[in-house]
């Protein structure tokens, strides 16, 4: 029964840490464009976004990070499942979603300073790698050792391919309403 508790546990803080990191970088995102305004607009945009990062990374991202790391860890302590292939191959994309936890957080401090580094563009692409890790992360777990390593990350790249494809479209999409618009 405990097992239970703690896997749900486990997966609500999985998902609070995605949406956090989610939105997280789709307010960066929103942050670097406001600075295309024109004044008053660009620093009320401005100062809203910082007052809205703050709480969205300290009040739940990072609390989400580390609750689901915790939880995990008690649920592979549990199962005894350190050795498995399949457990080796998740840590090494959780502590690849760690570092770009970090990143984001890195980003969230040259933005909240005005240290304006990366177009949307790239915000736009770099969001769409926590996707990326979502998905491996869910197929290595539910799939585990039936999973044929070569189709999975021939799917992986597939996806990412897909993924910056329509990053792109969605990119020429809106420069073709800017154009209208003038």
């Amino acid at each position: 029964m405990q097992y239970l508790y703690i896997k749900s546990l486990h997966i609500v803080f999985v998902v609070t840490w995605f949406a956090g990191l989610f939105y997280m970088v789709r307010l960066l995102i929103y942050h670097t464009e406001s600075q295309q305004k024109e004044e008053p607009d660009k620093s009320i945009l401005t100062k809203e976004y910082i007052k809205n990062e703050r709480p969205l990374w300290y009040g739940i991202t990072w609390p989400s990070a580390i609750l689901t790391i915790t939880f995990g860890v008690w649920l592979v302590y549990i199962l005894n499942a350190w050795t498995q292939p399949w457990m080796l191959l998740k840590f090494s994309f959780v502590f690849a979603l760690i570092l770009y936890h970090f990143s984001v957080g890195h980003l969230y401090g040259q933005l909240k300073k005005g240290i304006f580094k990366y177009s949307s563009l790239k915000l736009r692409i770099w969001n769409e790698v926590a996707t990326v890790f979502l998905i491996s992360i869910i197929f290595i777990i539910v799939m585990k050792d039936t999973l044929n390593w070569i189709w999975g990350l021939v799917g992986i790249v597939l996806f990412s391919v897909v993924l910056m494809v329509a990053i792109r479209i969605y990119k020429k999409i809106r420069e073709k309403n800017r154009e209208s618009k003038s």
